[in-house]
């Protein structure tokens, strides 16, 4: 079945469609906008400090990692991917916190190459897993206005982390193909081994792996074809009207079997290929969650187009309020900075409690190479609310 992308009613999605741009205008401009605080941003630009709406910035991608498992019915608190992502977990992680660590750690790749990159070949090659190691993005491809915060997050150190679990991997299928090989007998496995020493292959074996976790019947390379030809076909469309109908695509198509999450994500490259957003990576999980599902997955193509437009609205109208929320609660802790030390590890501490949700005094400590004892002292100072109330486990953050 081929996706008809014509024949949209315009009358409809006229309305929505700007109310949405205009939301989305007003969040992208304000996220570009320089800093207010002058004076305190010229004295802390080094290199490896976060500019103003960094922390916005680094904070949206835990967000949408979570919503996006959310959308997809499994439920991860924001705290536990925050110590998952610093290595500093109090509990051996689950399965969907792994699967929202790869989301966030998929989201901070595409936000800090390219804007092109996540839809060239290498790109969904990388995106899908099928790229290796070295089709990750280099440093020196990211674009200067995105680059990676070395300081505070961790996608510094993502290079490292993607290389060792990649060879994880061949580690891991190189011990399955041992296993396979020991249940066979000698000589089925001689016959299957190919000329010049080569791997047998299982005879039910999918292009995409295990017919167990696969499905054989599900072409991905086919579906994912469709859903380009979507693409291509929308290059005449207002940027967000063509995310719409694109959305609307994968979500009719289901172009792989698991990784539905990276739909949007690659929605959003395609505004800022477009350069409808030029500051940030548009956030829409936030918004989705909040349209009912029975508009989301409605039958009528006009009420989904709707249903996404409404949620471009609403999620940019809230981001729009978090931004200003942290732009004024760094303006009250900056005021503290007078007549600090230049050694001071304040400074670092505002950029750290703006760029995540949460903190912890093991997080601090191992961020800004204090001791714990020092990292209550800097909570004390800057007089932040705790979020647990508990003894054990303890965290802070801007409420």
């Amino acid at each position: 079945m081929v996706y008809d992308s014509h024949n949209l009613s315009l009358d409809d999605l006229l309305q929505p469609l700007v109310a949405a741009e205009d939301a989305l205008a007003r969040l992208d401009d304000r996220l570009g906008r320089k800093s207010d605080f002058g004076e305190v941003d010229r004295r802390r630009s080094g290199e490896g400090l976060l500019r103003e709406n960094d922390g916005w910035i680094a904070r949206a991608h835990f967000m949408e990692a979570c919503n996006a498992l959310w959308l997809a019915g499994e439920l991860v608190h924001v705290e536990d991917l925050v110590l998952h992502d610093a290595r500093m977990d109090i509990r051996a992680p689950t399965h969907e916190l792994t699967r929202a660590h790869t989301i966030l750690r998929t989201r901070r790749q595409i936000a800090g190459s390219q804007p092109a990159w996540a839809l060239s070949p290498k790109g969904m090659a990388s995106l899908r897993g099928r790229g290796g190691a070295d089709s990750f993005i280099t440093a020196a491809e990211r674009s200067p206005e995105t680059k990676v915060i070395p300081l505070y997050d961790s996608e510094s150190r993502s290079q490292a982390e993607t290389e060792f679990e990649d060879e994880l991997a061949r580690l891991d299928a190189l011990l399955d193909r041992s296993a396979w090989l020991l249940k066979q007998p000698a000589s089925a496995a001689s016959d299957r081994k190919g000329r010049g020493g080569e791997q047998p292959v299982p005879a039910d074996a999918t292009p995409d792996g295990d017919p167990l976790v696969y499905d054989p019947d599900w072409d991905e390379e086919a579906r994912m074809e469709r859903w380009f030809a979507v693409h291509e076909r929308t290059r005449d469309l207002p940027p967000l009207l063509a995310a719409a109908v694109v959305w609307d695509a994968w979500e009719d198509i289901e172009p792989l079997q698991h990784q539905h999450w990276l739909g949007p994500m690659l929605v959003a490259a395609m505004l800022r290929e477009r350069g409808k957003t030029k500051s940030h990576l548009a956030a829409f999980n936030a918004g989705l969650r909040t349209i009912p599902r029975d508009r989301r997955r409605a039958r009528d193509r006009t009420t989904r187009l709707v249903a996404f437009l409404e949620a471009v609205q609403v999620s940019s109208a809230t981001n729009l309020k978090e931004v200003e929320r942290l732009s004024l609660a760094r303006m009250q802790m900056e005021r503290k900075l007078k007549d600090r030390r230049s050694t001071s590890s304040l400074p670092g501490m505002i950029d750290l409690l703006l760029a995540r949700p949460m903190v912890s005094t093991a997080l601090i400590s191992k961020e800004l190479k204090v001791t714990q004892r020092g990292a209550l002292n800097l909570i004390a100072e800057l007089g932040i609310r705790e979020m647990t109330g508990r003894g054990r486990y303890r965290a802070w953050g801007i409420v």
